[in-house]
């Protein structure tokens, strides 16, 4: 049944189906094949009763507050700022994709806004000064990736609800990891420039006064930034009231920028609309197939097989990372989340696992499989924005950033406290 219902998912996604329609489909079909109830009558309520919820309101504010970052400037001057500050490193600029991905992902939550809005920006900076295309292009696939990881994240939302775990101890788990990864990324580019330096371009070197001049331009997304967390860990604000301070702060440096018109909020609340309609359809109906998997028992099934197998911790959490790497190769990131999570996640905290160390775990492997082709949906994003050149370019590109994610699974393995501090200090 298992294998049925996995190959019937990848022959929907191979029939081009969009990812939400795919997965209300199959539900369908395993109703109606092994049903013994007509299950999808009642998915409406389920349609209803998952995205009504007060936290799921945080999505599209988040989403928006990417939006207004990207359309009023906000990330053209930290990038500027940020290429100033790093552009002399081996690896010029490409240092400043990672770096402007991590400090935007700090503002946005979405790594596909992280991906867009820093390549949107960056691109031109290949020819401006000699870089390797695809290197440089798997640095904004890669650096988006940060965007699921170092809070406010969209994906440890999702990731809260359907494990009932705290929402703002998941983003104090978040940060370390988050600004650790970034760190490699960075020790990765410099390495392959030392080793290749044609893929290296031209180094940029700006004088002090234009470094500090420039400064200002990071100052608005750190602002927002300590307005959307310090308002959490405040105490003032729950994650939801905290994303629609960070939507009014944007709104209120687009307007010191003189970039506040009707236009620009038109175009913002499309975006958004597009985005979170999209989110919600893949929730709603994932939801749905979780609920099918349930009634026909698959889901009792697929958990009896797993004890029956009598693996040690670390070899469940072994193969719990080679099926999310696999399956991230064929399977949208959102979509497989909440298809999955509710499943694996209860096995892995019966083993011992904390479900906030999990959590990050989980985003890290989700982070991978953004990178991972042929379904990687950086990837495809990125390209997007350069509209031109072989797609095998960013396929490449990022090939030695999934060797470095490989390389903080391992390190959030050996030491769980790079997840864990943090929030133990916040309990305590």
């Amino acid at each position: 049944m298992l294998l049925t219902a996995l190959f019937l998912l990848l022959l929907l996604i191979a029939l081009s189906l969009p990812i939400a329609a795919a997965i209300g489909v199959l539900g369908v079909i395993l109703d109606r094949t092994y049903g013994f109830l007509p299950l999808y009558q009642i998915a409406g309520e389920i349609a209803w009763t998952n995205s009504s919820g007060f936290l799921l309101m945080a999505i599209p504010l988040f989403v928006l507050l990417g939006e207004i970052m990207l359309r009023s400037g906000i990330a053209d001057a930290m990038y500027d700022a940020l290429a100033k500050w790093l552009g002399w490193l081996p690896g010029g600029v490409m240092h400043a994709n990672v770096g402007a991905s991590a400090l935007f992902a700090a503002t946005s939550g979405s790594s596909v806004a992280t991906a867009a809005t820093i390549g949107t920006v960056a691109l031109p900076q290949i020819e401006r000064h000699g870089y390797g295309p695809r290197l440089f292009l798997g640095t904004l696939a890669a650096g988006g990736t940060l965007g699921i990881l170092i809070p406010p994240s969209v994906n440890m939302i999702i990731y809260g609800i359907l494990t009932n775990s705290s929402v703002p101890q998941l983003y104090l788990a978040g940060i370390i990891p988050g600004l650790v990864l970034a760190v490699l990324f960075m020790i990765a580019i410099v390495a392959i420039s030392l080793l290749n330096p044609a893929v290296a371009g031209r180094r940029v070197n700006y004088a002090w006064a234009e470094r500090l001049s420039g400064t200002l331009g990071i100052v608005p997304p750190i602002a927002i930034f300590v307005l959307v967390i310090g308002s959490i860990y405040g105490g003032i604000a729950t994650p939801t009231e905290a994303a629609a301070l960070g939507v009014m702060g944007a709104l209120t440096i687009a307007a010191s920028r003189k970039r506040l018109n009707w236009r620009m909020l038109t175009e913002a609340v499309e975006g958004t609309v597009v985005t979170t309609a999209m989110i919600m359809m893949i929730i709603i109906a994932a939801y749905f197939l979780n609920s099918i998997l349930a009634g026909i028992g698959l889901t009792n099934r697929l958990n009896e097989f797993v004890t029956d197998l009598g693996l040690s911790p670390i070899q469940m959490l072994l193969a719990v990372v080679v099926f999310y790497i696999v399956l991230g190769c064929f399977m949208e990131t959102l979509s497989m989340m909440i298809t999955t999570i509710p499943i694996v996640a209860p096995l892995m905290f019966s083993l011992g696992f904390d479900p906030i160390w999990y959590g990050v775990l989980m985003m890290i492997l989700i982070e991978t499989a953004l990178i991972t082709p042929p379904i990687g949906l950086n990837l495809y994003v990125v390209q997007g924005v350069r509209g031109q050149g072989p797609m095998q370019d960013v396929m490449m590109g990022a090939l030695p950033f999934v060797a470095v994610m490989a390389a903080m699974i391992v390190l959030l393995a050996v030491f769980p406290d790079l997840a864990t501090w943090l929030p133990n200090l916040l309990v305590d």
